[in-house]
């Protein structure tokens, strides 16, 4: 009989323990102190633990490294990933950064190159049967006249060829590199001296000074072109330009506007002096500063009407180019 009690009171106490349904874990907070930490059911997964986070849970970015690949080819997460697949890195790869190059001078173009020897002589005409002029212009005093000429050039479509010295270069660079888009800049030596009273070297100093200006200034080589200061120059002198690639340059006619007004001059006397001389091939000697006397520009003033001038008799206009 006593058997028989206990094997009810056992099955009551399982029945009453079924009643209750399925087992639920108890909160983490009713856990005994002295128990040890155990993963739960409700632990924060984005909260760093000692239990190793599965690859596909999405947690925001700590500064806890991690500990396992995070490839954004892989990764399942809407925030910006640690991949360093997308972000900068300092990779060399061409593909991961931009390359851009620097344009430099080319040497080629702007670097005086080896010139070829020339036949020592002086041109006074152009070598044509045509009935050409070429306008010739020295700089080397100042450029007062410069802007008027440049603007007759200019407006009337007509080409000229121009010598300055180094100095010129030096003082006036702009209206040098304007120079250059009418028509060839030639050397006239640095500081316009008499060539036949100086050293090799120091002719050789004084074209070589004034290229490297022109060509700093303009981008182009002055070489063939030469004119000798003065017109003065002798075998020995004509012997050396020619050795160093140039083709010295005189001129069938100088204007003498540099003369001006204090000189007996004229605007007049200088048109009249260029047709009087007119034939195919002349070369024409003017002036871009002023008289430093009377501060007249007479090149400047005669202009125009030398070209129209000119024109009416027949003739066109054309640069020294055709003695390179």
């Amino acid at each position: 009989m006593r058997a028989r009690l206990a094997l009810v009171g056992a099955l009551m106490a399982l029945v009453a323990g079924c009643s209750t349904g399925p087992g639920t874990l108890a909160p983490s907070s009713t856990a005994s102190p002295t128990a040890p930490a155990t993963a739960t059911a409700t632990a924060d997964p984005c909260v760093p633990t000692a239990t190793v986070v599965p690859s596909s849970t999405t947690c925001p970015p700590t500064s806890t490294p991690s500990a396992h690949p995070t490839s954004a080819s892989t990764s399942s997460s809407p925030r910006p990933s640690t991949s360093t697949s997308a972000k900068p890195t300092t990779s060399t790869s061409t593909s991961a950064k931009r390359t851009t190059s620097t344009p430099t001078p080319s040497s080629t173009t702007s670097a005086p190159t080896t010139p070829t020897p020339r036949t020592a002589s002086v041109v006074s005409v152009l070598p044509t049967s045509a009935k050409v002029v070429a306008l010739t212009f020295d700089g080397g005093a100042d450029s007062r006249g410069a802007a008027l000429i440049l603007d007759t050039l200019r407006r009337e479509g007509v080409p000229a060829s121009f010598f300055v010295t180094g100095r010129f270069v030096q003082a006036y660079p702009t209206v040098v590199g304007q120079l250059a888009t009418i028509g060839p800049v030639g050397n006239h030596t640095w500081d316009h001296p008499h060539l036949p009273t100086l050293s090799d070297a120091q002719v050789l100093s004084q074209l070589d000074r004034t290229r490297s200006a022109i060509i700093a200034t303009t981008g182009k080589d002055p070489i063939p072109f030469f004119r000798f200061p003065f017109g003065d120059s002798d075998a020995h002198a004509r012997a050396l330009v020619a050795a160093h690639g140039y083709q010295a340059v005189g001129w069938t006619v100088d204007s003498l506007g540099w003369k001006g007004t204090s000189g007996g001059m004229t605007a007049a006397k200088v048109l009249d002096r260029v047709v009087a001389a007119a034939r195919p091939g002349e070369i024409v000697l003017m002036h871009l500063g002023a008289n430093p006397d009377d501060n007249t520009t007479l090149d400047a003033d005669a202009l125009p009407q030398i070209i129209s001038r000119l024109r009416s008799l027949g003739y066109s206009f054309v640069t020294l180019d055709s003695l390179r």
